[in-house]
């Protein structure tokens, strides 16, 4: 299940067949929408619910979480509101900071010290956390972050702290167990995120449990027993737990219990859009293709994402403003969905987004109440969407009430600020999709150009449920290779949650010199005597930090004996505020330069290099079905395909053109722009200047005409 901003995306896995489903998102409650989804496609079968959800992303951006007590080292109480001194806009006279998440009143400091080398040196005392329990008792708060200064190092004062707070029977974030990194503004930033979060995402899960397991005759559980679920080719998957339990995914690209997500829902700020990236990264993998970027174009926000091999992650994020130290995959996001509402701005200027008209009331033409333009309508009014083909033809759409209120929307524009170019609703619905290609068009070149890669390398997999209705603009415009759009692109992102693994991830600060001077160049592969002896007590210390894992692991009834572990490092020359992730080989130092050079243009291997955290993901391998099966190959005359022909706009005019139906378009045919082929969960559209090759596995291949 992957909760949009518009509809709620259902695909369910039976043997070896895929069923997909799309029903209106329910904002008031997001586990209604799952509901409905579950009881049209799974009756009254148990089975697992895999999750992407928004809530925790929405909940911090509309500041509604929960009421939160911060205990942090006595003298520190403000930090989070401190923050750090760079400006995010250096020449904005007026800048308006966000309020803290936390409120003055409730922060507390405990007198307590650790020193940075690990020592402690003042302990807290009982009466001071008697008084403190009081306190925070009486505040009223709903959940309690615990953040002490380098904890990191040695986490006794946190672990005594956080032993007396758990009387209180709130839920509570500490930040030796969530992020045992240094950097202080950050930790506690994302601990305090964590804390605000989890009391919303935790009743939200328990009741979407409580809900879904009305319609079963078992039970749906946060934390159950071992157990096997048959999926894929018939193979015992490796979730290994009761019928009907229920995992969420995380914003790192894999998937965890309910009940961890529920303590640790700053993981899953980003866990829609990371479904997307994994499903992208699998079939480039099937299709053999090394370059590749990711474009989820759905209701609310289009999500981008570059990829040479596995999807990569950092942890450099900052939502709402805040940074968010934990991993997430390297996704950009911009304000550019089928729901993105329309307006002029003070100078005149159309504008596109970032506000949606979300599912209530939606688009204009879903006829759900909503009477502000937005890019579907647009795109109904200019031919590219069909009113009779959406959704499978079972959702009509309202052509003649889009025009009406698109009329309307420029009638109300005062009269100084009135567009000479915006003359109708269609040149009001043509400029926004111009917009909206514009916006677009800057994410992919923030995720390209701006980091050094030639766009003209890599494909673009496109899906969403708008995706297909854009891809093939913004592929001229960027002068890519190709664009792909694959089977069930509107579900390609819950496909991908589906399809993903079961992910641990666990870093730890460590902060160590290397050994300098090593005489080593990119061929060499026996480090120096010093170098080795850094490179086993290195590997004692990812020992002892799988070790914990493991055993988290295990009490959350998953059998270990199958899991892959991947060791990195974040390094940096020395002096450096920022550092590089790469793998844990012996000659990581070589390869950290290397690194060093295609990010920054430059790198100094003569200077001393400095490992600044160790990073574990485990990963648990789930069954999935093989998704490489080839087509036969069949080279009818496309135009079987056919269901309809009517005029859709292109450059500047009107053109006629073929409407097929994707069902019956089988491995070889191809066909000519301009042409629209719809499906029920998407419309792709093929300009004059295109082509459309249906390859073996089903999914459309798009090229550019030669000139």
């Amino acid at each position: 299940m992957d909760t949009g901003g518009t509809f709620t995306d259902c695909v369910v896995l039976e043997g070896s067949e895929i069923k997909i489903l799309k029903v209106f998102s329910t904002p008031q409650d997001s586990a209604l929408g799952i509901l409905e989804g579950v009881q049209r496609l799974a009756g009254g079968l148990p089975i697992d619910i895999i999750h992407g959800t928004t809530v925790g992303t929405n909940s911090l951006l509309e500041r509604r979480g929960g009421r939160v007590a911060l205990v942090t080292t006595s003298g520190f109480e403000d930090l989070i509101e401190i923050g750090r001194q760079d400006r995010p806009r250096l020449y904005d006279l007026d800048v308006r900071r966000e309020t803290p998440i936390i409120a003055r009143s409730l922060r507390w400091g405990v007198r307590e010290r650790t020193t940075a080398n690990g020592r402690i040196i003042v302990r807290p005392q009982l009466r001071d956390l008697k008084r403190l329990l009081s306190a925070i008792r009486r505040s009223g708060a709903e959940s309690i972050a615990l953040c002490f200064l380098f904890s990191f190092c040695n986490a006794e004062n946190e672990r005594r702290v956080a032993a007396a707070l758990r009387k209180l029977g709130l839920p509570i974030s500490v930040s030796h167990e969530i992020l045992p990194e240094f950097r202080e503004y950050e930790r506690l930033s994302t601990v305090a995120i964590n804390a605000y979060l989890a009391p919303r995402l935790g009743s939200y899960l328990s009741r979407l449990a409580k809900k879904v397991s009305e319609g079963f005759t078992g039970q749906l559980h946060l934390v159950g027993p071992k157990s096997k679920i048959i999926s894929g080719r018939g193979h015992a998957s490796d979730r290994h737990r009761s019928l009907g339990q229920i995992y969420v995914m995380q914003s790192s690209g894999g998937i965890t219990t309910a009940a961890r997500a529920a303590r640790e829902p700053v993981r899953t700020i980003l866990s829609g859009p990371a479904g997307g990236v994994v499903a992208t990264a699998r079939l480039a993998e099937t299709l053999g293709i090394k370059r590749a970027i990711s474009f989820d174009m759905g209701g609310t926000s289009t999500d981008v994402c570059l990829l040479e091999g596995p999807p990569r992650t950092t942890s450099e994020t900052t939502l709402a403003g805040l940074p968010v130290a934990v991993p997430v995959l390297d996704v950009h996001s911009v304000g550019a969905g089928g729901g993105s509402v329309a307006r002029v701005d003070a100078g005149g200027a159309l504008r596109v987004g970032p506000e949606s008209a979300g599912a209530v009331p939606g688009p204009i033409c879903y006829g759900r109440g909503g009477t502000r333009p937005t890019v579907t309508d647009a795109n109904l009014l200019l031919g590219r969407l069909d009113s009779d083909h959406f959704l499978g033809g079972a959702f009509k759409l309202d052509w003649r009430m889009v025009d009406k209120h698109f009329v309307e929307f420029l009638r109300g524009l005062p009269r100084k600020l009135r567009v000479l170019s915006l003359k109708s609703s269609m040149s009001l619905a043509r400029g926004m999709v111009d917009v909206s290609n514009a916006t677009m068009e800057r994410a992919l070149r923030l995720i390209s150009i701006e980091r050094g890669h030639d766009p003209r390398d890599f494909t673009l997999i496109c899906f969403g449920g708008a995706g297909g209705l854009h891809a093939a603009d913004l592929a001229r415009s960027m002068e890519l290779a190709g664009v792909i759009v694959p089977m069930h692109p509107g579900a390609f992102s819950a496909l991908g949650i589906l399809l993903s693994d079961i992910v641990r991830d666990v870093s730890q600060s460590v902060l160590l010199t290397v050994p300098g001077k090593e005489k080593m160049n990119a061929r060499s592969t026996h480090p120096n005597a010093r170098l080795r002896l850094f490179l086993k007590n290195l590997d004692r210390r990812f020992e002892i930090v799988e070790q914990d894992a493991r055993a988290e692991l295990s009490l959350e009834h998953f059998k270990i004996d199958r899991v892959q572990i991947e060791r990195r490092l974040a390094v940096r020359y020395i002096g450096q505020a920022y550092e590089l992730s790469v793998p844990f080989t012996p000659t990581f130092p070589m390869r950290f330069h290397s690194e060093h050079e295609r990010a920054y243009g430059y790198s100094r291997p003569k200077r001393p290099v400095e490992i600044v955290n160790l990073q574990v993901r485990l990963k648990l391998p789930t069954s999935k079905p093989s998704g490489g099966e080839k087509q036969p190959g069949k080279h009818p005359d496309p135009r079987s395909a056919i269901v309809k022909r009517k005029p859709v706009w292109f450059d500047r005019k009107f053109v006629p053109t073929a409407i097929y139906e994707r069902q019956r378009l089988g491995h070889g045919m191809k066909l000519k722009g301009p042409a629209i082929i719809v499906e029920y969960s998407s419309t792709t559209v093929v300009p004059p200047d295109f082509s459309c090759r249906v390859d073996e596995h089903l999914n459309l291949r798009l090229t550019q005409n030669a000139h």
